[in-house]
């Protein structure tokens, strides 16, 4: 029996606008196991950055049920989607959105700060990766975490750097590690290879590819069906449905 991590039903998501309200999702239905790795791609407008939002608990439904891992978080309040989306949500931006003058082991460990700092996960074993990392007694220590997580996207050498001397591509990285070093049941990604190069976009796709490897569940939004090969199912969305 296939463990569902994500569901939508029916959801529609509308946003108030002078003209009228516009309909940007428009009765969204879907499942995701865990361990997918999926791609929604479509035209400008179409509404994939919204129904990735919805998903990742960053936007709430106007409408239908939005269901992670059993629970139903649709008519959660804006503190409780928070604390959800802290523990079982990574997230991954188009602009990288890391402080620049800090290293890069500060930015992944400043995911554990913005949960209050003192936090030591104890769900780490969902990730083959952090079998390497022994707990403390109460849980995972967040440099541990902090520290595993950069080593399997390939910045162990970049540690102590600061994240503006880095490359685009691996500035990505060091973003896809803040993202995973608590460990998700969910990576959203939001256009992860809009700002980089063909070498460095390749370069983060194939890094999320061995992430999916290991375990990690993904839902990916791109404009370049080129990466689409990496994935293992991809939902094409036009004027806020899914079209194939």
């Amino acid at each position: 029996m296939r463990e569902i991590v994500l569901t939508l039903r029916e959801v529609t998501k509308r946003f108030p606008a002078p003209g009228g309200a516009v309909e940007a999702l428009r009765g969204i239905s879907l499942e995701l196991a865990a361990g997918e790795f999926v791609a929604i791609t479509g035209p400008s407008g179409s509404g994939k950055s919204t129904l990735l939002h919805v998903a990742a608990l960053l936007e709430p439904p106007t409408s239908g049920e939005a269901w992670l891992d059993g629970e139903n978080v649709a008519h959660l309040s804006e503190r409780e989607l928070a604390r959800r989306r802290g523990e079982k949500i990574g997230m991954i931006f188009q602009k990288f959105c890391l402080l620049p003058h800090r290293s890069v082991l500060d930015n992944v460990l400043f995911r554990f700060r913005y949960l209050g700092g003192t936090r030591r996960p104890s769900r780490a074993g969902r990730l083959r990766f952090i079998q390497r990392v022994r707990p403390t007694a109460d849980g995972f220590a967040p440099e541990q975490l902090a520290r595993a997580a950069l080593e399997t996207v390939g910045l162990r050498d970049r540690m102590e750097h600061t994240a503006r001397l880095l490359s685009g591509g691996e500035m990505q990285r060091v973003a896809i590690a803040r993202a995973i070093a608590l460990p998700p049941r969910l990576l959203a990604a939001d256009e992860p290879t809009g700002n980089l190069d063909r070498t460095a976009a390749e370069g983060v796709m194939e890094c999320l590819h061995v992430l999916n490897r290991r375990g990690v569940t993904i839902l990916l939004v791109t404009h370049n069906e080129a990466l689409l090969r990496h994935c293992s199912r991809h939902l094409r969305l036009e004027d806020g449905r899914i079209v194939s």
